[in-house]
């Protein structure tokens, strides 16, 4: 069976770009911190929106899905899910809130990965949540012509409580060795557990909020505010294909996880860049909301609902928003077209007139 040692890393000479990922997140991480403890209040509807936002993209990379305004309604309790897709989605929320509200307290260790696997489908009712598999799976792809192929075939049930346990030793041993930035351990930690693929079903969504938690638990909260996984579902492409290449020769121990660790290391970067995108809008001390909607529609490329300007724009309410898009429109600055829920708006000067 496969071994988990990272200390084999310990000297490893990293990429170029990998390092300066790395330390441009820190620097990042630096400038979140601050504006934390300086305005923690303003980043609660971050909170909110991030994660409706996580819960979506998640499910929606697995093909689970339901309509913006039940989820929206499911969020608020002004419904109940309706069907099992609904069922899932909401036991995708209830893992989220619990990371989100008690990381500190949840070790990374086999009977806790499987107590949030049990929660995350305890909705949905399936019988096998929180055990781990009982039969063999495999990771397949369908070609253009309709041809399923065997792409991985991840480590057999039998092995796999001892490899998690394995795994969660190495990860654990690791971080606290300090040798190897956090930073390049969550990823190969994700990757492994991917290429064990534990569960019956449920291992991408696991393994997303994982990364969350592994987040949390190294100091860096930009999930908290800006969804991980919308970034992810947003790439989902280079997200399989760095999987893909990634766990190339991973039985035999001579995989490189380099192309999965950069990726991911992009993916967290791009988040703190929203972050400081969304934060520089309600910095504008000062500002009214129609000089902040005004500011964020005119670096916006393509359309936009009213929607995007309420959530990239935390601290203008609903009704200002919209009321400043009205005026922007009125002005000539915007044109709104489409009606009811299919209305959206662009720049009027898209066309450089």
């Amino acid at each position: 069976m496969r071994s988990f040692d990272y200390s084999r890393l310990y000297d490893k000479a990293w990429d170029t770009d990998i390092l300066n990922l790395v330390a441009k997140i820190h620097e990042r991480k630096g400038r979140q911190d601050l504006f934390i403890r300086q305005k923690p209040v303003e980043l609660d509807r971050l909170v909110e929106i991030a994660k409706i936002r996580s819960t979506e993209a998640s499910n929606k990379i697995e093909g689970i899905v339901t309509t913006s305004t039940r989820l929206k309604q499911l969020f608020e309790e002004k419904t109940i899910p309706r069907n099992r897709a609904e069922d899932e989605i909401m036991g995708y929320r209830d893992v989220l809130n619990t990371i989100h509200e008690s990381n500190a307290y949840i070790p990374i260790r086999p009977s806790y990965i499987l107590q949030l696997h049990r929660d995350l489908l305890k909705r949905a009712g399936f019988s096998y949540g929180g055990q781990f598999k009982n039969v063999q799976n495999y990771i397949n792809e369908t070609k253009p012509d309709g041809t399923v192929v065997t792409r991985f075939t991840p480590i057999a049930p039998c092995d796999t409580p001892d490899a998690v346990e394995n795994l969660c030793n190495a990860y654990e041993q690791a971080i606290a060795n300090e040798k190897i930035d956090s930073l390049l351990l969550i990823p190969i930690f994700i990757c492994d557990f991917l290429c064990i693929h534990p569960f019956n079903d449920g291992n991408g969504r696991m393994s997303r909020l994982l990364t969350l938690l592994l987040l949390y638990k190294t100091g860096y909260h930009v999930g908290k505010y800006i969804s991980i996984e919308k970034q992810i579902e947003k790439t989902k492409d280079r997200y399989y294909d760095t999987l893909e290449k990634s766990d190339a020769g991973w039985h035999e121990e001579e995989n490189d996880p380099t192309p999965f660790i950069r990726y991911m290391l992009q993916v967290i970067l791009a988040c703190y860049t929203e972050f400081e995108e969304r934060v520089g809008l309600m910095a504008e001390s000062g500002s009214t909301a129609y000089d902040i909607v005004k500011k964020y529609t005119e670096e916006k490329i393509g359309k936009f609902r009213g929607a995007d300007v309420v959530a990239h724009c935390p601290s203008v309410g609903r009704s200002s928003a919209l009321a400043a898009l009205k005026k922007l429109t009125e002005e000539g600055r915007l044109i709104r077209e489409g009606s009811g829920r299919s209305t959206f708006y662009v720049r009027a000067d898209r066309n450089g007139e």
